[in-house]
Parts: structure tokens; sequence; C-alpha cells
């Protein structure tokens, strides 16, 4: 073994880190009314240094401390995917926080914080390290839900995400302890061998259920989903863009490890009902929002619903459909909160979906950035979305869950009515004098230019990316 080989492995953490830890050291030595702008643009760094690293673990795959943390194709692929989504979120987020007048310097450093935390998910192999990874990233997102102090809704989305959270997580803990009793281990890899012998201990599915009701809650997966709308629409718009996305490609990636690498018992029904009711319930409840931030809470339900038809399917087809699913909702669902992000303006006034009446007259560009992350959002072709409920879909139908595909075929005809009642309002109707649209800045433009090109190229070119995702769930399942 190579002299530090286990802190390579671990490097994507070891740099985030250490840039949220600086973030937090400079903060207090600036001047009080000083711009923490400079503070944003050292944690952007920070996420890209972090990504890059995550590339250069391809050169050490392998375990690491003691079999706790498996670097492999998977790994690296929702390294990468995350620390490029919270990058976006700091770019869109300079902005906003300037005009809540929002303190920068703890936000951006919770960010990297809570990064560490959700990456660490996706490489761990060991389920108490997933436990402390999950609460890392979890105690920074409760934090940065509150972070606009001064109104009430922002403190009631913190404190319901924080104590809904807390009893989904006490869940989770009690799976693994259960698991333990079970199997006598907490390993991934071990627990595969335990789970495959020939009578499976009855604990372990109830260990199942527990874990998959402690994972579900992150990842908003009905029933375990009514937290949602609330904290969404309360919390401030660029946290809503990294909760609505990076924590959630963590904790599916902990999902994928623990049904399909530990080889889990029971799970498939318990995926199928929730998938069915994940995605009905998600989509009903956005048919009738006019705030468009509860409308995309409702919209990510939904979307948590066609990855999980995914997880049904099983097998290589399926776990890179996910793999895929994930990148592709990653990049439109935050360009679509990063548009939202900037049109709120300060104290969030304009989040109705009156206010983008007539977008498309006033900020041609914006609204053409909203309506290609939209289009994708339904699964239009030459969006990454097609292709994504495409893979989807047909990895189900392979798996004869036809069932299944009818009702996420379904589904998608249904949200096609509320994604495109917005496209109505901003094309078709008159402009509101009262919503005044000031110039977008040069970080949003990149933020947004990013998540479209992402969108476009999942869409028109998804090969690369698939067949990465093919390779990286042949090494799941190896």
């Amino acid at each position: 073994m190579i002299p530090g080989e286990d802190y390579i492995r671990i490097l994507p953490e070891i740099v985030l880190t250490v840039f949220g830890m600086a973030v937090m050291l400079l903060d207090p030595l600036l001047p009080a009314r000083a711009s923490r702008r400079p503070l944003g643009w050292l944690a952007f760094l920070g996420t890209l240094l972090a990504a890059a690293a995550s590339v250069y673990q391809v050169l050490y795959p392998g375990l690491a401390f003691f079999a706790m943390v498996r670097v492999d194709s998977f790994s690296i692929f929702f390294h990468v995917l995350i620390t490029l989504l919270a990058a976006t979120v700091i770019l869109a987020s300079f902005e906003y926080l300037d005009q809540q007048e929002i303190h920068g310097g703890e936000f951006y450093g919770l960010v990297l914080l809570g990064t560490v935390g959700m990456v660490l998910m996706s490489s761990a192999v060991e389920l108490v390290l997933i436990f402390i990874a999950l609460e890392i990233s979890s105690i920074s997102t409760y934090i940065l839900a509150g972070f606009r102090r001064r109104v009430a809704a922002s403190a009631e989305a913190s404190l319901k995400y924080f104590l809904l959270g807390s009893f989904a997580t006490a869940f989770f803990l009690y799976g693994v302890a259960l698991m333990f009793g079970a199997t006598g281990t907490t390993s991934i890899h071990a627990l595969a061998s335990a789970l495959r012998a020939p009578h499976t201990p009855q604990l372990a599915y109830v260990a199942v259920a527990f874990l998959f009701v402690g994972l579900g809650f992150k990842v908003a997966s009905a029933p375990f989903h009514v937290w949602t709308p609330d904290v969404y629409e309360g919390a401030p718009a660029p946290v809503v863009a990294l909760m609505s996305t990076a924590p959630k490609a963590a904790a599916f990636a902990v999902l994928l490890r623990i049904f399909f690498a530990a080889d889990a018992p029971g799970w498939f029904w318990l995926v199928w009902v929730s998938a069915a009711l994940t995605m009905t319930l998600g989509n009903l409840g956005a048919l009738v929002q006019t705030n468009i931030k509860r409308m995309l809470a409702y919209s990510s339900i939904a979307h948590a619903g066609y990855l999980l038809v995914a997880f049904a399917a099983a097998g290589q087809v399926g776990v890179s459909a996910a793999i895929f699913y994930t990148a592709a909702y990653g990049a439109m669902n935050l360009g679509a909160f990063a548009v939202i992000t900037h049109f709120a303006r300060a104290g969030e006034r304009y989040v109705t979906l009156d206010d983008y009446a007539g977008l498309g007259r006033r900020s041609p560009a914006l609204a053409a950035a909203l309506a290609i992350f939209l289009l994708s959002l339904i699964g239009i072709p030459i969006t990454g979305g097609f292709f994504a409920k495409f893979y989807v879909f047909t990895a189900a139908f392979q798996s004869h869950l036809t069932g299944l595909v009818i009702v996420g075929v379904i589904n998608s005809a249904i949200a096609a009515y509320y994604y495109l009642r917005v496209l109505v309002v901003m094309y078709m109707r008159e402009p509101r004098e009262e919503a005044p649209l000031p110039p977008v800045p040069t970080a949003m433009v990149a933020a947004l230019a990013v998540c479209v090109l992402v969108t476009l190229w999942l869409g028109m070119l998804p090969g690369p990316v698939l067949d990465y995702a093919s390779r990286a769930a042949s090494d799941l399942l190896r």
C-alpha cells in the first residue's frame, strides 16, 4: 500500500473540511460591514478542488480505514455530482445573500461542511459511518433552512425539518442496531454474506424497513414526504436548491449500497408501493399549488418516485438508470431553483405563479432557461429529463414491472399540466408592473449556463454519462 493511500481515498472530504474551516475562521477577521463574497469565492474554489480530488481518486480505487470507505466508479460519480451541485449553489447564492442581508461566512461554511457528510455517505460501506455522515449533512441543512432568521416561515421550516428529521434519523439508527443484532456486523460487504445465508434472520426484514424509513425521509418519498412543501416554502431559495438535489443524491447512493451491494432482504414491495405513492401524491399535490416553491417541492417528491421505479427494476440496468436519473434531475431542478432565487428578490416577495406573468417579454433569456428546466422535468426530448425517464421506464419494463410503468406514465402526463401552466403564465400573460426584474448578475448567469448546458448535453449526448453510470452500477453490484 502506498503511504497515505487511505487519506487519498477521503481526499475530497479533507479538501472540503479544510476550506470549510478556513471560511469559518476568516469570517470573524473581516470587518463587520465588509462583503463576504470573497469567502464565497473561496468556498467555490474548495468545491471545485474537491471535485478534482474525486477525479484523482480514479487512480486509487479500493477500501480504506479498515474497510469502512470504498472508492470505486460509483462513489466517484456521486462525489463529483454532489460537489459540483454545491459549487453551483454557491455561485447562485451571492446576489441572494446580499439582498436578504444574510451573513455569508456562516452560510458558505455550512454548505461546505454539509457537503462533507453528503460525499462521505456515497463512499461509506459501514452502517455506523453512514449514520455519522448522514448526521453531518443533516445538521448543516437544519441550520441552513432557518437562515432567514427574521422570517417566521424560515424559523418554522428549520424547526419542522429538525424535529421530523431527528425522528427519521432515530429510525435509521434503530435499523442499524437491528441489523447488527440480526447479522453481527454493520459492514455492508459482511452483511451481503450474512444475508445470503440459507435462513435469513427475520429481524433483518424489520431492520431493512427501519432503514428505509430513515432514508425515505431524506429523499422525500411517500409516506415520509409531509415535511417537504412547508420546509421548501420557508427555507431560503438557494438552500432549497441544495436540499432538493445534493442530499437526495447522497441518500439515494446509500439506498443503492444497502439494497443492492448488501443484498438486503424484503425491500422490493417497500420500494414498489412507495414509488407508486410518491409519484401520485407528489403530482396531485403540485396540481393545486400557486406558490412556485411549493409546486416544485411536490414536483421533487414526484421525481423521487420516478427514481424509486429504477430501484424496483433492480439489476445493472435499473441501477445505472437510477444513477443517470440522479445526475439529470440534479441539473434541471437546481437550475429551476436558481431562477427562483434570482426572481424572488429581497424578502422572497415574488414566489407566486402570477408574479411570473410576462417573464418571457421582460427577460427572454431567464424565461428561456426556466422553460428548458421545466420541459426537462416533464421529460420532453432533447433534454436530460427525457432520457432519464426513458431509461427508468425501460428498465422497469424489462423487469416486468408493467403496472409500475403505467402508473409512472400516467403521472408524467399529470405533471405536464402544472409545468406547462408556468410556461403559459410566462409567455401568454401580461406582465405585472409591481414585479420589477433586476439584471442577472454574472455569477448567476454562470450557474444558470452550467445547468442549461448539462441539461441539454444529457438530452442530446447521454452516452458518456450513461456508460459511466453502467460502470458504476457494475462496481456496486460486483
